[in-house]
């Protein structure tokens, strides 16, 4: 009699708290409490942690970070061959973003395991809410280069990034990314230091690079969000504000309605946007 077929066990990757416990999820709980197998960033915190939301992890805990991620991959995957669920945690926030877990993730979508999340905290939405930057367009960037010839060649690259960027930073290292900033994007290119999320002594400071390279003098410390504004739009040369003038009047729209509608569009005063066909019409 052929012995029976044997499910795959899920990969879940599950959010945890960024500082204070009382964020941990209800479904987090209950995962810890009856999961099989749990893949932490670091067994000690993930006790540590259990130990303040009262829970008790029946199954297995291994560790599970970036020195020893590839070699755990095989036991792992064998956990999930033989039906087991694996739940993976990191030190805070969600796994695989700058952290453990998207190797695994790799590995069990080639197998056909289903990969499935625990929402929760996490620090770079959380940097956003709190930045009072536009979010309506981001993108994050994660650690910036350690070295600083890269790190430096990685900013001028992103200088003219319209989009807002998030990046995270170790505190002994935040006074010399935040110089390197302000040097390829400009001093008076708006940011906020998010420092110690959701902990008791959180902090977030707001400025342009250029104030927040004189406050980071001293060496901060904790865990640090960083989000800089994207780069501003040029301005719209007269040209190109008379030829959006023509085109309008073109689709049946008087010229003071032409008018009207660019500066609208293009952020500018309509009497800019007048000088422009003026000066275009009495060159022509």
């Amino acid at each position: 009699m052929p012995e029976p077929r044997i499910d795959p066990g899920r990969v879940l990757l599950a959010a945890t708290p960024l500082g204070d416990p009382r964020d941990a999820s209800t479904r987090l709980i209950e995962a810890l409490a009856a999961v099989p197998v749990i893949a932490a960033e670091d067994t000690r915190r993930l006790r540590r942690l259990c130990a303040q939301l009262g829970v008790r992890p029946s199954g297995q805990v291994l560790s599970f970070f970036d020195g020893n991620e590839a070699a755990r991959l095989p036991l792992l995957l064998d956990e999930l061959r033989g039906g087991a669920d694996v739940l993976v945690v990191t030190d805070a926030g969600m796994p695989a973003i700058s952290d453990p877990g998207y190797r695994l993730v790799r590995a069990a979508i080639a197998e056909g395991v289903t990969v499935s999340v625990l929402p929760g905290p996490s620090a770079v939405t959380a940097a956003l809410a709190v930045s009072g930057l536009a979010v309506d367009r981001f993108c994050f960037e994660g650690f910036p280069p350690r070295k600083p010839g890269a790190r430096q060649r990685a900013f001028a690259a992103l200088a003219a990034e319209r989009r807002t960027l998030v990046f995270f930073e170790a505190p002994h290292r935040l006074a010399a990314t935040l110089a390197d900033l302000a040097a390829a994007f400009g001093a008076d290119r708006p940011a906020a230091v998010c420092r110690e999320l959701t902990k008791t002594h959180e902090q977030v400071r707001r400025g342009t690079l250029g104030e927040l390279v004189d406050w980071a003098g001293d060496e901060a410390r904790g865990e640090i969000t960083l989000v800089v504004g994207g780069a501003p739009a040029a301005a719209p040369s007269p040209a190109d504000l008379a030829a959006r003038v023509a085109a309008a009047q073109a689709t049946g729209q008087t010229r003071k309605e032409a008018i009207a509608s660019v500066a609208a569009t293009a952020g500018t005063p309509k009497r800019v946007v007048y000088d422009a066909v003026l000066n275009g019409t009495v060159r022509s």
